[in-house]
């Protein structure tokens, strides 16, 4: 997306010319199929069923909006980190205490309540495929321990290969739910027009499924996947640009797909079903009546492929982001972080370990008692307030010296992430709305 041609490179950065351009390859796509499934959760696929069942096709451009968006946040993260050679924390840190601040607050409190929203989202589907061998919250800690110890043994190469096989799962799943529902194609076709539904709230519900297409803080890590896939310089950006790409495609059938479902099975039926996870288990109670416990059982499959993939993402993704927010927090570690991204010894080092076991043992607490109520507004926030931040520290990031000229924003770049920023910033001031603040004091 940026303007890579005319300006020279300034002094003492590596430029494209020294950093030969590798040609781009489907061999080597990796990290965005990684993103891809982390990305997409359980959550992100009710949003879209309960879009198809409230308004059928009519918000399917919304959906791909969301993915385009989501393409050029990452693919500006991933530029940073090949253009600079430096991590987003680097970029982060350039801009001020605050940005630090900011994120050990939201590594803290957010880790921990979606540690157990993770947990508990994996056990929902394995529980309805089981239902008499443990109850949902052991369900939840088996799931919340075995992504602990693969992580915990594996290094990236192993990661992305099981991804990629539960990606694989997600894939024939929902393109088979699609089809098997039988979708209206010409009313699809008319859903690419870009028309609001004539019902109340309805701008905030489109942009609402817009911002919600697999948008979390591992647009963030995708850069460090790069790093850990070993793309280190420009020249693997063209490489980079496409795995981006496969990913948000990849996304967009996810989404398209269950809002085909949701179009066809609740929309014309006039059934109503859950917002969260929960929701996919009706979907699932539907899906047997009408077609019977093969495909159910089939579904229910997917689905936990869909958040079993979302917390071994983020089990890796952000241990790798906080093991460079300690790293950058110790003074004269500049070449000792290059070697750990090149050799991957990050994914062993204490704060990368550490952050893993934050994210599965404190939060099993919360599987046997109420989430706290504070807690959970500060994590709503929090969490509504990462998107607008990743997107207007990008923007400022990659149009300023800290950025090499040649790699810096071009038009169609500022466009986007501008865009991006400023719909995140708006979904952020509605969810913080929303908060039932006087509850809170």
């Amino acid at each position: 997306m940026a303007d890579t041609t005319g300006h020279p490179t300034e002094p003492g950065v590596t430029s494209e010319t020294e950093s030969p351009m590798r040609p781009s390859s489907w061999r080597h796509i990796g990290p965005g199929i990684v993103v891809a499934a982390t990305g997409v959760g359980a959550g992100d696929l009710v949003a879209t069923l309960i879009a198809g069942s409230s308004f059928g096709y009519t918000l399917l451009w919304a959906a791909i909006v969301g993915c385009l968006v989501k393409i050029s946040l990452a693919e500006a993260a991933g530029r940073w980190h090949l253009s600079t050679g430096r991590t987003l924390f680097d970029g982060w840190a350039s801009l001020g205490r605050w940005t630090t601040w900011f994120f050990a607050v939201y590594a803290v409190v957010w880790g921990f309540v979606y540690g157990a929203a993770a947990m508990s989202s994996s056990a929902l589907p394995l529980q309805a495929l089981f239902p008499d061998v443990m109850d949902l919250k052991w369900w939840a800690i088996a799931c919340g321990l075995t992504g602990l110890v693969f992580v915990w043994f594996n290094r990236y190469a192993v990661f992305e290969k099981v991804m990629t096989v539960l990606v694989g799962v997600m894939f024939l799943v929902t393109v088979y739910l699609a089809i098997r529902v039988t979708p209206n194609l010409p009313d699809a076709f008319a859903g690419l027009l870009p028309v609001l539904p004539d019902e109340k709230d309805s701008v905030l519900n489109t942009l609402g499924l817009i911002g919600g297409v697999g948008g979390t803080i591992t647009l963030a890590a995708y850069g460090y996947w790069v790093n850990a896939k070993g793309w280190t310089d420009t020249g693997w950006m063209k490489v980079m640009r496409l795995d981006n790409r496969v990913a948000y495609a990849t996304t967009g059938i996810f989404v398209v797909a269950m809002l085909f479902v949701g179009a066809e099975m609740l929309h014309s039926a006039n059934v109503a079903i859950a917002s969260g996870d929960k929701g996919l288990i009706q979907l699932g109670d539907i899906l047997e009546a009408e077609y019977g416990s093969a495909t159910a059982k089939f579904f229910l499959i997917g689905f936990f492929a869909t958040s079993y993939t979302s917390l071994i993402g983020v089990w890796h993704g952000v241990s790798l982001m906080f093991a460079d927010f300690v790293a950058r927090l110790r003074p004269g570690t500049e070449a000792a972080r290059g070697e750990e991204v090149a050799s991957g010894a990050r994914e062993r080092s204490w704060p990368f370990r550490a952050y893993l076991l934050w994210l599965t043992f404190p939060p099993i607490v919360l599987l046997f008692q109420d989430q706290p109520f504070r807690l959970v507004i500060i994590y709503g926030v929090l969490g509504a307030a990462f998107l607008p931040f990743l997107a207007g520290t990008l923007l400022w990031l990659l149009n300023s010296a800290r950025t090499p000229r040649a790699w810096r924003n071009g038009p169609l770049s500022n466009t986007m992430l501008a865009l991006a920023g400023l719909l995140f910033l708006v979904l952020c001031v509605k969810q913080i709305w929303d908060q039932p603040w006087s509850e809170f004091f």
